[in-house]
């Protein structure tokens, strides 16, 4: 059974080395508190690196077949706390009932079921002539989880890392530790082998240089804020660890004039709200083209003004609140800094939504008019505000879409098919969705420039804790 004033550490729930340090977990509907959790020191960061290094001689030297039965097992217990796990992500980071009930907490079970059938077919080892090419496991792995889809993100790390070999320290947000510790809690059941899988809960600022400096860690898998992914990597850069990060996004959607606008231009609002807008996919600047703009601006305006907001208990919630008082003052202030800039607000505001005179709700917030120069066109608000700008030409399109640091997503809307292949291979990033193409589980995720450098999901995730090895002379070369 879970225990919050504990760490899972060695196949087993321990102690604090220094009790009494915590983590008040507040509800964010109604900004109560709802649990307190143990904070873990470097002291038990140390423990629990100790344990996943013992443990990787004998794990990383488990089968095929072996690591899929694990992860098969896994998955079933998981699947069993699939209620418990999605309640605690409601109460934790306040996702609408719906919501994690649905995509999120099945997310997590499909992670699971993706790391499990990419190492079913994957080659861990083929031969050159007489070279043997061998992929074996990176080593002991740190795990810097986001909140923003807890579950998405735990098993998007926990399944590929146990499939390639791995023993691994998993750090969840210290805002979403309560679905976490279920999910150890069915790591345990799954018997997962002691030391092969470690949790700690903690604030990342206080751990982050614990796990990045730690000689016996030889990757570090973080998904945050650029700004979080960059000192984690200028930490671990000293000891030349493997850093893969998945961070930031200020995603483009480019509507060319040929669609059905008010389909289109609604699902892509509604899309930038999803999750609170605390997405880092979302489709937040919406590029259309000059002949449809003023009637696009109308039906996003009326598109966010019909969303439901409010308690994330009930299933007729679309959007529930942000995740917490900082969040909550950074997307009102970017808020504030699209109105001074000039940009149109058409929908939102500073507002608190009708009816929510508690809790950290955000009205769903539409600017038309932003121009590049402007921060909330270039910076990630990760909030419920959707940019609208208008474009003359495919190529002006193109060079707004790229003008950002940004580079994790895309999405083209266009009759014109070849149009929208076309525009996608311009684009500067990870991933283009065509034409309301659905995420494929499969598929890579992550991105280029400031967005990080790795890859989750399927096979490029299992690829991703995978070391390459050469053996020349495996076999004898002929004469």
């Amino acid at each position: 059974m879970t225990d919050a004033s504990k760490f899972y550490i060695d196949g087993q729930w321990v102690q604090p080395v220094h009790p009494g340090d915590e983590i008040v977990v507040i509800n964010p509907a109604t900004e109560e508190e709802v649990a307190r959790v143990a904070a873990a020191s470097p002291a038990d960061v140390e423990a629990a690196v100790q344990a996943a290094h013992r443990a990787f001689e004998s794990y990383s030297q488990t089968t095929r077949e072996e690591r899929i039965g694990l992860l098969m097992r896994l998955r079933e217990a998981y699947k069993r706390r699939i209620p418990a796990i999605a309640a605690a992500m409601t109460t934790e980071v306040g996702i609408p009932r719906g919501l994690a009930e649905g995509g999120q907490v099945l997310a997590g079970a499909g992670h699971l079921k993706e790391a499990m059938e990419a190492l079913r077919d994957y080659p861990l080892h083929e031969d050159w002539g007489s070279t043997r090419i061998v992929r074996e496991p990176v080593g002991v792995c740190a795990l810097l989880a986001p909140w923003n889809w807890p579950m998405n993100q735990v098993t998007a790390k926990v399944g590929p890392a146990l499939a390639a070999g791995c023993t691994m320290v998993l750090k969840p947000s210290q805002l979403s530790p309560l679905s976490a510790l279920l999910f150890a809690d069915a790591a345990d059941e799954a018997g997962i082998p002691p030391g092969v899988f470690n949790m700690v809960n903690g604030a990342g600022a206080a751990l982050g240089d614990a796990f990045s400096t730690h000689p016996l860690v030889d990757m570090v898998s973080i998904t945050g804020s650029t700004a979080v992914g960059g000192s984690v990597a200028a930490a671990a850069a000293p000891s030349i660890k493997r850093v893969s990060q998945e961070l930031g996004g200020k995603s483009a959607n480019v509507v060319f004039a040929d669609v059905d606008v008010r389909k289109v231009v609604a699902s892509g609002t509604l899309g930038c709200m999803h999750n609170s807008g605390q997405t880092c996919n979302a489709p937040t600047r919406m590029l259309v083209a000059q002949e449809i703009y003023e009637e696009a601006v109308e039906v996003a305006a009326r598109t966010a003004g019909a969303v439901a907001v409010g308690d994330p208990l009930d299933r007729a919630t679309f959007m529930g609140p942000v995740a917490g008082r900082k969040q909550y003052q950074k997307v009102r202030a970017y808020i504030e800094t699209g109105i001074a800039e000039g940009a149109r607000l058409v929908a939102g505001g500073l507002e608190r939504p009708d009816g929510l005179d508690k809790g950290f709700f955000v009205r769903p917030t539409v600017f038309a008019d932003v121009t590049p120069d402007m921060r909330i066109f270039r910076e990630e608000i990760f909030g419920p505000v959707l940019c609208i700008t208008p474009f003359r030409d495919e190529a002006q399109a193109i060079e707004l879409a790229n003008a950002t640091e940004f580079g994790l997503s895309g999405y083209v809307q266009s009759a014109d098919l070849e149009r929208a292949r076309r525009v996608a291979g311009r684009m500067r990033t990870g991933m283009v969705h065509l034409n309301g193409a659905p995420t494929d589980g499969r598929a890579p995720f992550g991105g280029y420039r400031q967005s990080g450098n790795g890859r989750e999901w399927g096979r490029f995730g299992l690829e991703d804790f995978l070391e390459v090895k050469a053996v020349m002379g495996w076999e004898p070369r002929a004469r």
